[in-house]
């Protein structure tokens, strides 16, 4: 009678554990999924200073709540001696790094990319010829959104040996850059002071920014590179195509004629 007693409040133990475990694995995922909403929601209604801060937040919060998860499970499941966290910590890390070699190193490197933020959610960054703006950052990938409102999931594991070119870096300023193509004769001077206007007028341009017009002398004419920063960095492609059309068509008043490449024809 005492063996089926023991047996009986073994069990009893055992299945209230077992409703602790589910309700800590849905009270986590509940968190997680408030956060993925609620944080989202508030940056889009934020400025821009902490939109970006808020964006960050969001797997930062997710790995937080993942781990105190794990840390009120494991005792849960076993006793949380010495000797047991390290046979548990030992036989879980093989199974991991056997079964999911790949996967683990996308973790892990997601857990440094989480530390040093070499991107955020509203950077807008280039990774292997793929450029977009940074749409969410997980465990295991990250995801931008190009220009053409293309997804692209990009392991965090395929960032470690590639050049990530970050254009704002958790910055509402993004700087853009229109270039002209002149012939070599005209009056360098005045064609530097239309595009300065040009860009001075531009109703994407924030006004609190610095405003350049570079010039390099090449074999084949001049070039103008005219670089400012748009109000916001969603905005660069229009910002970009206004300095472009109205300063094509300064130049065009000033009768300034634009450098071409010779056709065939022409050098035969």
């Amino acid at each position: 009678m005492n063996d089926v007693d023991a047996v009986k409040n073994i069990l009893v133990v055992s299945q209230a554990h077992l409703i602790e475990i589910g309700l800590i694995l849905v009270g986590s995922w509940l968190l997680i999924a408030l956060a993925q909403r609620l944080l989202p929601w508030l940056a889009v209604r934020s400025p821009d200073r902490y939109r970006h801060v808020l964006l960050a937040t969001v797997p930062v919060l997710r790995l937080l709540i993942i781990a105190a998860a794990f840390a009120l499970i494991i005792p849960r499941i076993v006793e949380p001696t010495f000797e047991n966290m390290v046979a548990l910590m030992g036989m879980l890390g093989l199974a991991l790094g056997f079964a999911f070699r790949d996967y683990a190193s996308s973790l892990i490197a997601g857990v440094v990319t989480l530390y040093e933020l070499p991107y955020r959610p509203g950077d807008w960054i280039e990774v292997n010829g793929a450029y977009g703006e940074v749409r969410s950052i997980g465990m295991r990938a990250a995801e931008i959104v190009t220009p053409d409102d293309t997804v692209v999931v990009i392991p965090h594991l395929k960032l470690w040996d590639q050049l990530i070119f970050n254009a704002n870096d958790g910055s509402p300023n993004l700087l853009c850059v229109a270039d002209y193509y002149l012939h070599p004769c005209h009056d360098a001077a005045l064609v530097r002071h239309a595009l300065y206007d040009v860009a001075l007028t531009s109703p994407f341009l924030q006004i609190d920014q610095p405003i350049h017009v570079i010039v390099l002398e090449k074999p084949w004419g001049t070039h103008y590179r005219l670089k400012a920063y748009p109000i916001h960095p969603g905005q660069q492609f229009g910002f970009i195509t206004d300095l472009t059309v109205r300063g094509k068509a300064t130049l065009t008043g000033l009768g300034v004629e634009f450098a071409r490449v010779p056709t065939i024809a022409e050098k035969t």
